[in-house]
């Protein structure tokens, strides 16, 4: 085995073999290098993502009332999430735009996209 420090990582050679190169956080910048492991991860996110919502909403349900305000405090345990969940989707679509306007990243743009499905949590916080 022959180690070969290059300029950012550490590639390591196997004699008679090419070059292995670990993946960066700036190759996921390639829109094929990126699809490619979301496309693998996607499933496993979206039932991880279904037990965690059952589980949390069965906890907010579940739970003991207020002394002083009773059951209508419950409503915070919904509220107070999907406003902050709002707004950070769009903070980063906010920047998504801002990189598919200066850089004309076609991943920026997807992200920009996202607009429409945040925009029903962001106007039920509002409420």
């Amino acid at each position: 085995m022959i180690i070969i420090f290059g300029q950012s990582a550490v590639r390591i050679a196997r004699v008679g073999r090419s070059l292995i190169k670990p993946m960066t956080l700036i190759d996921l910048a390639n829109p094929s290098k990126f699809l490619s492991p979301t496309a693998r991860v996607l499933p496993w996110l979206v039932g991880l993502t279904a037990i965690l919502l059952a589980i949390g909403l069965y906890q907010s349900a579940t739970a003991p009332d207020d002394y002083q305000q009773g059951a209508t405090v419950k409503i915070l345990f919904i509220h107070v999430p999907n406003t902050w969940l709002s707004m950070f989707v769009w903070g980063v679509m906010s920047l998504a735009a801002l990189g598919t306007l200066v850089w004309r990243h076609p991943l920026a743009d997807v992200a920009a996209k996202a607009a429409p499905r945040s925009a029903p949590p962001s106007r039920s916080s509002r409420w």
